[in-house]
């Protein structure tokens, strides 16, 4: 890697200031990489590469080479100062070949299958160039209504959401980030109830669904009445569904399994600021970001970690830093929009149309800690309103400014903007919350508007290395003030919290608190503080105890529709990663099989041969991969061998299970017990589990503990559970394992973390 900082007068070595995960993350993530994998641009590199191209848009305004070398190195010292940082694809992708910078995507599905299989096509487009789709299915007829053309019937939105489940799964975005999607449904369309279950059962991996909730449907909860469904082919009321019930399933199912969430579509459509170019029907894969069909946004956040003024007299936000950054960022978002390769003509027309942008903020509970202010309090919630109603009043301010010297957004005239007192804007909408994970990772500060997700925590690395990490705002008050000890931090790390550690001062443990000290109330008081002044929406995860039930997230959907927040996510602890499983013991069965008590050199033990004749059970159970068939036979020795069938996905989920039903069968034919095999099989994760009837089941190789430990009741009882078992005495706490890592994913800001290695599901 070369380091070009020198050679072409740029200040700042950010190699030098980028903490040890950062880099981490940059070189595996978004550094430019040669054919072997191998990075050929150091961080400086990269930051020179963004700041040069965007900044070339300059020109189109008549600016000079000098001016437009002058207007880089302020865009790389804005980035490089960690102040500001785009979002990913403008980091990975400009000044390379794809040239393609936006996250955030909603594309059209119509009710005809030229539409359909139209949508799929253009969603393998965006995946492959980087960015996430949102899209609206509530069009498309529901099921079994009538097809004229084919004298057939309708298989209804949530069939036709598989096959661009399927399209996703087939796509890898750019090499570097997987596709995430939103469906969305109204809750008027006829087959809403289907919608809202259908992710029950492990299906739709690469989807966040949530549901639009009307106006009428509201008020129809508020007063326990019925509300009319529409069909969207005739556009006529197709029956009647209790609302109350409705809103009942949608909780049960987000408390169950995380999905799905909801968004206030009226709410979002009076907030639209061009009604005359149609309704706002989806938003992206996080909620935060409501867009037309064919729209697309540029999405970037100020790190409010280091908007904070200290002086002998204490620490105050600094307000004219943060006032010229905003309106740094403005410009630089602006000037992504005119040197943006988007991926189809639709969405390269309504996106210079439009202009939108949306400047967010990370790095939100840092400066809460630095200026001692606790996150669940009304200080902190009324700064938070402050700092956005600030934010959004300079973004604007920077925004008419931008359209004196380059002219209002082409789409102004009809906008909300056109009005006799108006003043001309360059961009549409200019404030967005959006996740940033790995941005967050990168600038080494807390993520969006969320509290810390944990004060302390055990990373490990190579050769299972244990190294824990602390937060370092807490770190330099521990030594500061004379509590720190190695001890305490392991402590603290096994408890990812000090709310009752009484090692920390009470004062301290006020401040750093985490998103499961938190009373869910108050992530939504939060929320609402920051949407009370943002153009768009934002994306925030509402967090709950394992012990939550659902009349606790019932109450939170009841308050962020009072306060007037757009959209909702909510995440139950342990309910996507799953519970740890019991195994339980069972009785053995059948004859002993041959001896192998005793130590057993290598290469003394042999299977015995297959018999010629077996008897067993075939059983089909849910994974995240898709149906899978599990058969399990034995003969007079007892348990003999497992066979595996993946449904109809193949691919390395079914060679993978072959290879371990094969592993398997070795084990039991050499005499291994099968429970000792169940104890090993059951409780891995992968990070897509699945519902079964009565619990999870984490990964393929679990489901085969699970049959496997069915089967084993069977041969001693004669009959067989088909559910799977759970222990509740031992709840898992994490939120999943990250699929490229194997560490702790965090569920914040919509979306799914990883700090240990910096994957993103959304960002």
């Amino acid at each position: 890697m070369s380091d070009s900082v020198g050679a072409t007068g740029y200040s700042r070595a950010i190699d030098e200031i980028l903490s040890p995960n950062s880099l981490k993350v940059l070189q595996k993530r978004y550094l430019r990489k040669d054919e072997s994998g191998n990075p050929v641009e150091a961080p400086s590199d990269l930051f020179i590469r963004v700041a040069e191209n965007i900044a070339s848009a300059e020109a189109t305004w008549g600016a000079t080479p000098a001016e437009v070398s002058e207007v880089a190195h302020d865009f790389y010292e804005l980035m490089t100062s960690l102040d500001f940082l785009p979002n990913s694809p403008t980091l990975m992708n400009a000044g390379r070949e794809l040239q393609q910078l936006s996250a955030c995507f909603v594309l059209p599905v119509d009710d005809s299958m030229e539409s359909i299989f139209g949508a799929v096509r253009d969603t393998a487009l965006i995946h492959k160039s980087g960015g996430g789709t949102g899209f609206s299915f509530s069009r498309l007829r529901p099921a079994g209504d009538s097809v004229r053309s084919t004298q057939g019937v309708s298989s209804g939105p949530v069939s036709f959401m598989r096959v661009f489940n399927q399209a996703t799964e087939a796509v890898k975005q750019g090499g570097t980030r997987r596709g995430a999607n939103m469906g969305v449904l109204r809750v008027d369309h006829p087959d809403i109830l289907d919608f809202i279950k259908c992710k029950a059962d492990g299906d739709f991996a690469n989807f966040n669904i949530s549901v639009a909730l009307t106006e009428e449907f509201m008020e129809a909860v508020k007063a326990g009445q019925s509300y009319n469904l529409y069909n969207p082919r005739t556009r006529e009321v197709s029956g009647q569904l209790f609302a109350p019930d409705v809103y009942d399933l949608i909780v049960e199912m987000a408390w169950a399994t995380g999905d799905p969430g909801i968004i206030f579509i009226d709410r979002i459509n009076r907030d639209n600021p061009t009604p005359h170019l149609g309704e706002i029907e989806s938003t992206n894969p996080c909620g935060e970001q409501p867009l037309l069909p064919y729209e697309a946004c540029n999405l970037g956040s100020i790190n409010l970690s280091r908007m904070v003024r200290i002086t002998e007299s204490g620490a105050d936000v600094d307000w004219d830093r943060l006032g010229d950054v905003v309106h740094r960022a403005v410009r630089f978002l602006d000037d992504v929009i005119e040197v943006n390769n988007y991926p189809l003509p639709e969405i390269d027309a309504l996106a210079r149309g439009n202009r939108k942008i949306g400047l967010g903020v990370m790095g939100w509970a840092d400066m809460l800690i630095k200026l001692g202010i606790a996150y669940d309090s009304d200080e902190g919630v009324s700064l938070g309103q402050k700092i956005m109603g600030f934010i959004d009043a300079e973004a604007k301010s920077a925004s008419r400014k931008l359209a004196e010297v380059r002219g209002s957004f082409p789409n102004f005239e009809g906008s909300i903007y056109d009005t006799p007192e108006g003043t001309p804007m360059r961009n549409a909408t200019v404030t967005t919350i959006a996740p940033t994970g790995t941005l967050s990772i990168i600038a080494n500060c807390s993520s969006g508007v969320e509290p810390l997700f944990a004060v302390s925590y055990v990373r490990t690395v190579m050769d299972n290395d244990r190294l824990i990490e602390v937060n370092p705002l807490f770190e330099e008050i521990a030594v500061k003030r004379g509590f720190y000890s190695r001890e305490l931090m392991a402590l603290i790390a096994e408890h990812g919290s000090v709310h009752d550690l009484d090692e920390v001062p009470e004062d301290v443990r006020r401040v750093f608190v985490t998103a499961h000290d938190i009373a869910p109330e108050w992530h939504i008081r939060m929320q609402a503080a920051f949407q009370k002044h943002c153009d768009n929406a934002v994306s925030k995860t509402v967090n709950f105890s394992n012990e939550a039930t659902t009349e606790d997230v019932r109450h939170v959907y009841d308050l962020a529709y009072a306060l007037g927040v757009k959209g909702v996510t909510i995440y139950r602890d342990g309910s996507k990663a799953g519970q740890v499983l019991s195994t339980g013991k069972t009785a053995k069965t059948g004859e002993a099989a041959p001896d192998v008590s005793g130590p057993v050199r290598p290469g003394e033990l042999e299977p015995r041969e297959r018999p010629s004749i077996t008897q067993g059970r075939t059983e089909k159970i849910q994974t995240g991969c898709g149906n899978l068939y599990v058969t399990v036979n034995w003969d007079e020795y007892g348990m003999c061998e497992v066979f595996t069938q993946m449904g109809k996905s193949g691919g390395c989920a079914a060679s993978q299970s072959e290879a371990l039903s094969r592993m398997i069968s070795v084990s039991l034919r050499a005499g291994v017990d099968p429970e000792a095999l169940v104890k090993h099989l059951r409780g891995i994760r992968c990070p897509s589990p699945s519902w079964a009837e009565g619990g999870k089941v984490l990964s393929c190789a679990d489901a085969v503990g699970i049959v496997m430990e069915h089967a084993i009741q069977f041969m001693s009882t004669g009959q067989a559970a088909t559910v799977v078992s759970k222990n509740t005495d031992a709840l898992d706490n994490l939120s999943g394992a990250c699929p490229e890592c194997g560490g702790s994913l965090e569920h914040e800001s919509g979306c799914a973390v990883c700090r240990s290695c910096g994957f993103s599901k959304c960002s």
